[in-house]
C-alpha cells in the first residue's frame, strides 16, 4: 500500500507538542488533579496548582460553555511532562 504523502507545510500533532514543550506548556506529572492542565499552566506563569485552578475556573466562568471546549483542547494539545524532567521555565510559586 502506498503511504499518503505529507505536504511540507502540514503540521502534525508532534510538531504542536514540540512547540508547546519549548514554550514550557506541559501537563505535569506531580500535583495533577485530573489531567495536569491547570497545574501545567500554573507552573508556566509561576503559580502554585490550586491558585492556578481557581484562576482558570474564574476565567472560564466569564465565557459560558467555554470550559467544555478549552480544557479538553488543552488536554489534547499540551504534551505530558517527561518523567524526571525539570520544568522548561522554573517558576517559584507566589506566596
Amino acid at each position: 500500500m502506498k503511504q499518503p504523502s505529507r505536504s511540507k507545510d502540514a503540521i502534525t500533532m508532534n510538531d504542536l507538542h514540540d512547540t508547546f514543550r519549548r514554550n514550557g506548556l506541559v501537563r505535569v506529572q506531580d500535583g495533577r488533579l485530573l489531567a495536569g492542565v491547570c497545574a501545567g499552566l500554573g507552573r508556566r506563569v509561576g503559580l502554585a496548582p490550586w491558585p492556578a485552578r481557581l484562576l482558570f475556573i474564574l476565567l472560564l466562568l466569564v465565557i459560558p460553555g467555554s470550559q467544555i471546549l478549552i480544557y479538553p483542547a488543552l488536554w489534547i494539545l499540551m504534551p505530558v511532562e517527561a518523567a524526571g524532567s525539570m520544568p522548561a521555565t522554573p517558576a517559584e510559586p507566589l506566596a
